[in-house]
């Protein structure tokens, strides 16, 4: 097998080569380990003026068992600053005064959260700016953290602070391993929060329905969700029947074998969710394909494919899918980061993931779906390792994997786990979300 270049670096000589040219290395990432803690050390929580979600932050963690600091001490494992009351940039150095001196110690794999509001709720155009620095500020923390940690930002609504624990806590654990430089919206919540019994099981009692479940990130989706304590409903192509059967026997759940693009697709999942387990809450859109050419080769039927798998067909079932899933549940969206920075060659498929995105928006936003309290978002993938990864030629296959603030590409599991999250009861206060899965890719916003 051909080393890759994570592995040359991080073996003897390797190691000294590295550290003489100055080369990246990349870090063994923290992942969430079921019955472990939720932080591997004391968290630094703090913040400007009133600071109100800080103190909800405290609570949070004191009852999750973990050591709270209040300044800094020789290391922690985490920052929470709170910057909810700065009212024009001069509040900024608040940031600058706790992060900066915090990131020299920061213990490897650790966490920066900063939690501000949105700037189109600001009151005046000074504080506006101070919120939407915060932004960019993160984003280049993001950059700068070292031996595998992130950097990211909540932005909580006024009067929606009740709704931070879940993302302040998927932020901080291992669930967020290839998350950093992203920008997470908690707003009021279109169902009431309910927080689990088990945090190690979130989606106790739920049914989660997930298409193309037979391999790779699928798979690896409905394991997640799976150990997370929901029942599978495992969708895939009646040529996938083998592997799809696999994942489902294993998991205790049902598999269903159809064709997505079918004008049916969303009635027979529909039947069969509620003849098997009487109903679903999770829907994962997961199903999709590539047909890559450049788009003056691109012919008529290989874009109508791309577009009839990934995009038209989550329209369709959703016609029957949304008036049936329960009452506060959550439909979860994969797009791609192609979606968002486009990518030569992918014409037809960075159209379907961005229209994956337009459609997330809207969705959430649709009267129907915020009268039934249900949320809609989306994770959008980077560099993921699968087999579909590890036939790209080694050059362009080790640039996706160094293109980003770890240095590394990001595993089938780390986006199930943003999926997870996405599908907790803890968070209906998140949707209309798109997250990218992706490291802190190089491209795109």
């Amino acid at each position: 097998m051909a080393l890759s270049y994570g592995q040359l670096v991080n073996s003897g000589v390797g190691k000294q080569l590295a550290a003489t040219l100055g080369l990246p290395r990349p870090a063994k990432l923290r992942r969430h380990v079921v019955g472990g803690s939720l932080v591997p050390g004391a968290v630094l929580v703090t913040g400007h003026g009133d600071a109100p979600v800080a103190e909800r932050v405290r609570v949070l963690l004191d009852d999750a068992g973990v050591q709270v600091a209040s300044k800094p001490s020789t290391s922690v494992a985490a920052v929470v600053l709170d910057l909810t009351a700065v009212e024009s940039p001069a509040d900024l150095e608040t940031l600058r005064g706790v992060v900066g001196p915090a990131l020299k110690t920061l213990a490897p794999t650790g966490r920066v959260v900063v939690v501000g509001r949105p700037p189109e709720e600001a009151t005046s155009v000074a504080q506006a700016a101070a919120r939407r620095a915060v932004e960019g500020i993160v984003r280049s923390i993001g950059k700068e953290m070292r031996a595998g940690g992130t950097a990211n930002t909540v932005l909580v609504a006024d009067g929606a602070d009740a709704g931070v624990d879940a993302t302040i806590r998927f932020l901080l654990s291992g669930r967020s391993a290839y998350v950093s430089g992203q920008v997470f919206r908690v707003g009021k919540p279109v169902a009431p929060i309910e927080a689990p019994a088990d945090w190690d099981k979130p989606l106790a009692g739920k049914v989660a329905v997930v298409t193309g479940a037979a391999r790779g990130i699928g798979a690896a989706i409905t394991d997640t969700l799976a150990r997370d304590g929901a029942t599978i409903v495992a969708v895939d192509m009646p040529s996938a029947g083998g592997p799809l059967a696999e994942v489902a026997n294993k998991l205790g759940g049902s598999a269903l074998q159809l064709d997505v693009t079918a004008d049916d697709a969303g009635a027979k999942i529909v039947e069969h969710a509620k003849a098997r387990h009487g109903g679903f809450d999770i829907v994962v859109h997961n199903a999709g394909i590539t047909r890559d050419k450049l788009l003056a080769n691109t012919e008529a039927d290989r874009w109508d494919s791309v577009l009839q798998v990934n995009l038209l067909s989550i329209l369709r079932m959703n016609e029957a899918l949304v008036p049936a899933i329960n009452a506060g549940g959550h439909i979860v969206n994969v797009s791609s980061i192609a979606g968002i920075a486009g990518n030569r060659g992918q014409t037809n498929y960075a159209a379907s993931k961005a229209g994956v995105i337009g459609m997330t928006q809207s969705l959430a936003a649709d009267k129907t779906i915020l009268k039934k309290g249900v949320t809609v978002n989306a994770v959008a993938p980077g560099f993921i390792e699968t087999e579909m990864t590890a036939k790209v030629p080694f050059a362009t296959r080790e640039v996706g994997r160094l293109m980003n603030s770890l240095s590394q590409g990001g595993l089938p599991v780390d986006v199930a786990e943003t999926i997870g999250y996405f599908s907790w009861d803890a968070n209906r206060g998140v949707t209309g979300n798109v997250v990218r899965v992706c490291g802190q890719m190089m491209l795109g916003a």
